[in-house]
């Protein structure tokens, strides 16, 4: 993991660009907009087809100040700072102790950001807690842990096929792996 001076260092270089916090030897990412929730459909969600996948989605909250997350319940939000990684960087998210030990989760299982990211860090934020949790735009959530990378890597522009796409919130797997 690289330490905080090892990150301005890559800033500097123009390796890596954040504009945000730090926090301890990482990132700190707040909550931005747009905000999206997911809701119940009645049918089943087949991971195949796009448009049954795309049917979980609210329409996107762009203007939002405090959301309601309700136990059991999953919503996407857009990290408030762009994060720009070189090749040669990645980047772990980890929920701050403090939010996980109320219930909220900041990532499911899509800890890892790859090499060559560059734009808005999307949020899995669910609440794993009993009650209720009252989110404010702007609040700290997670920290991003930077790693540089060991070895060879592959072509960044072609790593990913929704990179710089802040617009999208929401799951493309059917779109990614149905082809």
């Amino acid at each position: 993991m690289l330490t905080v001076q090892a990150i301005a260092a890559s800033i500097g270089s123009g390796e890596m660009r954040w504009e945000g916090e730090f926090r301890g030897d990482g990132l700190l990412l707040r909550l931005g907009a747009p905000l999206q929730p997911l809701e119940a459909v009645p049918a089943e969600v087949d991971l195949a087809d796009q448009a049954s996948i795309d049917a979980l989605y609210q329409s996107p909250i762009r203007d939002w100040q405090t959301f309601t997350l309700e136990p059991a319940r999953l919503v996407l939000c857009q990290a408030s700072e762009p994060l720009r990684l070189g090749p040669r960087l990645c980047g772990i998210i980890g929920t701050l102790s403090h939010l996980t030990r109320v219930g909220l989760m900041t990532h499911l299982s899509s800890l890892l950001v790859l090499p060559g990211w560059d734009g808005y860090v999307t949020l899995e934020l669910f609440n794993a807690g009993p009650s209720p949790l009252r989110l404010r735009c702007g609040m700290p959530v997670a920290r991003l842990a930077i790693l540089p990378m060991d070895g060879p890597v592959r072509d960044i522009a072609l790593a990913h096929p929704f990179y710089g796409h802040s617009a999208l919130l929401g799951s493309k797997y059917a779109d990614e792996f149905s082809r």
